[in-house]
């Protein structure tokens, strides 16, 4: 004889199988049943058929106060018009309501993400390709603040970067407003680095946007639309006046080439003279190795380029080895592979000259300069030597401008040369420095 039950009281009891489970029905509401375990455990079941099966769908645990006697025969009514009438597999909707909770879970994860994280792992993705002051600057301008100063003795603290107040905020609260007002503030206190901060945080922003690499989270569409784009955001970033005024005047070639001379370290004193008279970009000096220094025969340097400026010329070009620059690199210590090295540095290498070259700009008593500024001076001074501008821009590295240079002209290290020696004797006259090319071929061999 069948067991069946029609009150709470009889589910409780209702007998424990000695093997496997037990399946008892309801007298009262056709398809709900309770199944019965060996260990006595008791739920709430409901059998139907849809398109001729058998379809048995649990409904929840018989002895938990949720689910009373009452609102299992609710449900088990309702999963029977699912099955009987609208031909509905309850397990393809409990499967289907689980995707959704998943989903919503993993879209709630995506939104939880805040700003410090995936810049982290931003710059961890990037840094290999980027040049040393590019990273720097994404670390300095994102800096917490608060640590010990390394120079000044030590004595205070340092600041905050203007995007440390971005980092803990979450991916979604970076609208345009939110970024507006930032920008606003930033630009009272410190303009130029409000600006830059504005440039890094744009290019995050686009990458966090893009398609994502392998074993990348994706963070596309959680940052709001037109967070850096919006006209009321474009129109908050502050001008830059770095460039207005950053570069040496042939007159005041005599008093820098005297203050940077002047400098205790001769690795410095060379590297800051050799950056004026390559016009190179200040990592892609730093980052010259003995092995791209060819001094006799065809003296040459090879310049490498970071990924941030390939497309602005090449990853790598060679440009020739002017006779005052070989004299300032020939004697310099070869204690590693890197031509500016430092032992005390972390990578065997000169890192941050700027200190030192605001030093000189103070003794000559010039006005500041930026390392960025020497390498504009250089365009300017091949002017006043009347060098070519497109001889200029290849030894610069820069991509060639008009249909002759991009297709037809292409100069060779030996009709460089002349040009580049001519430019350099130039400056050195106007300087006051006497040279000759012999003294360089001396300290080479």
């Amino acid at each position: 004889m069948t067991t069946t039950f029609s009150t709470q009281l009889q589910v409780v009891k209702l007998p424990v199988p000695r093997k496997s489970y037990a399946l008892y029905w309801d007298a009262k509401t056709p398809g709900l049943g309770v199944r019965v375990t060996v260990a006595g455990a008791r739920s709430y079941i409901h059998q139907g058929r849809v398109h001729g099966r058998t379809v048995r769908t649990t409904i929840g645990n018989a002895t938990a106060a949720i689910w009373t006697l009452a609102k299992a025969r609710e449900k088990a009514r309702r999963l029977t018009v699912e099955c009987v009438d609208q031909g509905i597999d309850p397990r393809d909707v409990a499967e289907a309501e689980r995707a959704q909770a998943e989903e919503r879970r993993v879209e709630t994860q995506r939104h939880a993400h805040e700003v410090g994280g995936v810049w982290a792992s931003y710059v961890a993705l990037h840094k290999a390709g980027w040049g040393d002051r590019h990273l720097h600057d994404h670390e300095r301008l994102a800096h917490a603040g608060g640590a010990r100063k390394k120079k000044q003795g030590g004595k205070g603290t340092t600041k905050a970067g203007p995007l440390a107040s971005l980092m803990g905020l979450k991916l979604s609260e970076l609208s345009a407003a939110y970024i507006e007002s930032w920008l606003k503030r930033e630009a009272a206190k410190r303009a130029t680095s409000a600006a830059q901060s504005y440039r890094l945080l744009r290019a995050f922003i686009r990458w966090a946007n893009e398609e994502p690499g392998e074993g990348q989270p994706d963070y596309r569409g959680i940052i709001p639309a037109n967070a850096y784009s919006a006209k009321k955001v474009k129109k908050a970033v502050p001008e830059s006046n770095t460039k207005e005024g950053d570069c040496l005047q042939r007159e005041q070639l005599a008093a820098w080439f005297k203050g940077v001379k002047g400098l205790p370290n001769p690795v410095i004193a060379a590297y800051l003279q050799a950056l004026l008279l390559t016009g190179a970009r200040r990592e892609a000096l730093l980052a010259l190795e003995w092995d791209d220094v060819i001094f006799l025969m065809a003296p040459s340097l090879t310049m490498r380029t970071s990924a941030r400026h390939s497309n602005k010329g090449g990853n790598k070009r060679t440009i020739p080895l002017t006779p005052y620059v070989a004299s300032l690199l020939s004697p310099l210590p070869r204690k590693n592979k890197s031509v500016f090295s430092s032992l005390r540095a972390k990578g065997g290498r000169l890192v941050e000259p700027t200190k030192a070259h605001n030093d000189a700009l103070e003794s000559a008593g010039l006005p500041h300069i930026t390392l960025h500024g020497l390498r504009r001076s250089f365009a300017t001074l091949a002017e006043w030597a009347e060098v070519p501008e497109g001889a200029m821009m290849q030894i610069q590295g820069h991509k060639p401008h008009g249909v002759r240079e991009k297709n037809y002209k292409r100069r060779s290290l030996d009709q460089l040369r002349p040009l580049h020696e001519k430019l350099e004797a130039w400056a050195l006259s106007e300087a006051g420095i006497p040279f000759t090319a012999q003294a360089s071929i001396g300290a080479a061999a």
